[in-house]
């Protein structure tokens, strides 16, 4: 089959390599659809090659048609239209059965003490072949799979189950707004879009998105969201008159470790990043630094006794942090992988209705053909052409 590998900092590729095949009992093996490409994809672009290898398959958003099952994949049926969540999960363990699906007890990557295993996802979360090929190999398929309606509906209307919508809900929970009350969303990405959209949905009454990209604020613009523009705006100041001088309830920040406005970590990251796999790795594992401009913001910006939600990926494990501000200000933090089953059902009723109530058909400024995924990543990553989000046909 076809397939993105990753070959080299900023060098990805499309390759043949082998066809997934059943391994164990509870597999299923789907035909990809629809598959798109994620910002974190961006950290493992440039910023986390090393814990890759060459040939690794990318990718973990992903949907398609179920093309064979194990016997052990319970009332998963060939045939079947699925969304394949980003996370590997049981669904039977404590921490499955605790809403915590991001640290299922039963693919926890345990050599690297880390969380549930990831499609497409680094070393770190298990190595697991990723969604942007034309075929997946699903493990635990008798829990994972979200399956969807056979409609005819185009894929972006489900496809976003895999991450970005259970993401950004998840953002949204943990932000903790009240009713009627405000939050700011720092990045206007797909995660950042998304979550400012279920926040209005929510019943917050202040949305307001901060970005620097002109497609990215009009996008968030035309679903209601009040916006900045962090390279014209004084943010700080615009927040304050918009909450009484206070700062808003709840602060999302969608960004995470490649914040722009952070020089000396980003000198840090890319030089890490030349150094030989065995120097570099270890470096990260006990050094390692993010960029924390969108972070700090996130400190600055919430009121005093107000939460901060992390949605953007970080990776650092000698970040400096304001703990003074962060404990004078009493800030609640709350982060972590998106457990995405325990969202799914709430946000399927949602993606099927009709009118489109999260406006899941105006996220997707690009479908490209799968052969131009190399293309497609260094345009995201530029953030060319008005890209907000590049979804890939592996069939076109």
């Amino acid at each position: 089959m076809r397939a993105l590998t990753w070959q080299g900092r900023e060098h990805v590729s499309v390759e043949t390599v082998p066809d997934p095949r059943i391994e164990e009992p509870n597999d299923a093996i789907v035909r990809v659809t629809s598959t798109a490409i994620c910002g974190s994809d961006l950290h493992l672009y440039s910023v986390l090659g090393v814990f890759l290898d060459s040939g690794d398959v990318l990718g973990h958003e992903a949907m398609g048609v179920v093309e064979e099952v194990g016997p052990l994949a319970g009332n998963l049926r060939v045939g079947d239209r699925v969304v394949v969540p980003f996370g590997i999960a049981c669904g039977q363990c404590w921490m499955c059965t605790h809403g915590l699906q991001s640290q299922c007890e039963t693919t926890q990557v345990t050599a690297e003490d880390s969380g549930a295993a990831l499609f497409g996802y680094t070393k770190l979360y298990g190595q697991v072949p990723g969604g942007q090929a034309e075929y997946l190999r699903v493990p635990q398929a008798q829990y994972g799979p979200v399956v969807v309606p056979d409609d005819g509906a185009p894929d972006e209307r489900y496809l976003y189950l895999s991450d970005v919508l259970p993401t950004a809900w998840q953002a949204v929970e943990y932000a903790q707004v009240p009713d009627g009350g405000s939050v700011v969303v720092l990045g206007l990405g797909p995660i950042g879009q998304m979550a400012a959209r279920v926040a209005a949905h929510r019943g917050a009454g202040l949305v307001v998105g901060v970005d620097l990209v002109p497609e990215r604020l009009a996008m968030a613009a035309r679903h209601g969201v009040t916006v900045l523009d962090s390279e014209r705006d004084d943010v700080l100041a615009a927040v304050r008159d918009l909450t009484e001088g206070r700062g808003p309830d709840s602060v999302i920040d969608a960004v995470g470790m490649e914040a722009h406005g952070s020089p000396v970590a980003e000198t840090m990251q890319k030089a890490v990043g030349f150094l030989p796999d065995a120097v570099s790795k270890p470096l990260m594992q006990r050094a390692g630094t993010d960029r924390l401009a969108a972070l700090y913001a996130a400190i600055d910006l919430v009121r005093r006794g107000g939460v901060i939600s992390l949605s953007g990926v970080y990776g650092g494990v000698r970040d400096p942090l304001p703990m003074l501000r962060l404990f004078d200000k009493q800030v609640t933090i709350r982060q972590g992988q998106a457990n995405v089953r325990r969202w799914t059902d709430e946000l399927l009723r949602l993606v099927s209705d009709p009118a489109d109530p999260l406006g899941v058909l105006d996220l997707r400024t690009h479908r490209w053909p799968l052969e131009r995924a190399a293309e497609a990543y260094a345009m995201f990553q530029r953030k060319d052409d008005g890209c907000v989000k590049v979804v890939l046909d592996p069939a076109a």
